[in-house]
């Protein structure tokens, strides 16, 4: 059965703007809301704590039964989106139960990517290499409306696993995986020449690189190679080389 809602001070409206705009309400109600109707269809593809479907008038969508339905006036959908020009779609599901980290040779390290497009762009191309990713302390939230569009869908995929840079370091040590950072040094060695499928390698923050924690942590440092008046790379583009790179290795 469909609900109407034509009030924006409607509570499950008044909710969803809290959920857009607030980690800490999705933490504490174990909530998140996206948007679009391409990732609604992912979702209903992939996702089984979709909740609630919130579609515009005249936008169709193929909606689960037990998932509650609501339709509201175009006007309504433009107050409560995060988009300048809504697709008039917003859906809720619940967040995932919590999962245990397990090291894997092979694996990514995301140290304090903050930035969303950042990490849903990392997290999509981790999704089509088939590359563990944990996100470490600091990292945006991966349940934010940002990263969930910026992975299109991936997140509904594979569940990105969170940990602290100290669990991560000990499940490594206890596995006997030597864990490798990014970095610009004199000691990096060429990421070309290394064996990154038997490593877990760390991509740093936008900002500020690899805590200095991990680099004393690590067992081994790595270097991009570009050319010498480039200083950096985008996080999501570093990220992207070394998961290309970890698989040319069989």
């Amino acid at each position: 059965m469909t609900e109407r809602i034509s009030s924006r001070k409607n509570p499950l409206l008044q909710q969803v703007r809290r959920l857009l705009t607030s980690r800490r309400e999705r933490e504490n109600t174990g909530l998140f809301v996206a948007d679009g109707t391409k990732l609604l269809e992912e979702a209903v593809k992939w996702w089984p704590g979709l909740q609630t479907v919130i579609l515009s008038d005249g936008v169709e969508a193929q909606v689960p039964e037990g998932v509650r339905l609501v339709r509201v006036p175009e006007d309504v959908m433009e107050s409560i989106s995060p988009m300048q020009t809504p697709q008039g779609a917003l859906f809720v599901c619940r967040l995932p139960e919590k999962r245990e980290l397990v090291p894997q040779p092979g694996m990514l390290l995301l140290d304090g990517i903050q930035d969303p497009g950042n990490l849903g762009t990392i997290l999509r191309t981790a999704d089509a290499l088939d590359v563990p990713v944990i996100l470490l302390d600091g990292c945006a939230d991966p349940y934010s409306h940002k990263v969930v569009r910026a992975s299109m869908g991936a997140v509904f995929r594979q569940v990105p696993v969170q940990a602290s840079w100290q669990e991560a370091v000990k499940a490594c040590a206890d596995a006997g995986i030597r864990v490798a950072v990014t970095a610009l040094s004199d000691r990096a060695e060429d990421l070309r020449r290394a064996r990154l499928n038997e490593v877990a390698v760390v991509i740093g923050s936008e900002g500020q690189g690899v805590r200095r924690e991990l680099l004393e942590a690590a067992q081994a440092e790595l270097i991009i190679p570009m050319n010498e008046r480039c200083e950096s790379l985008n996080a999501a583009i570093a990220a992207a080389i070394v998961m290309w790179q970890m698989k040319q290795i069989t």
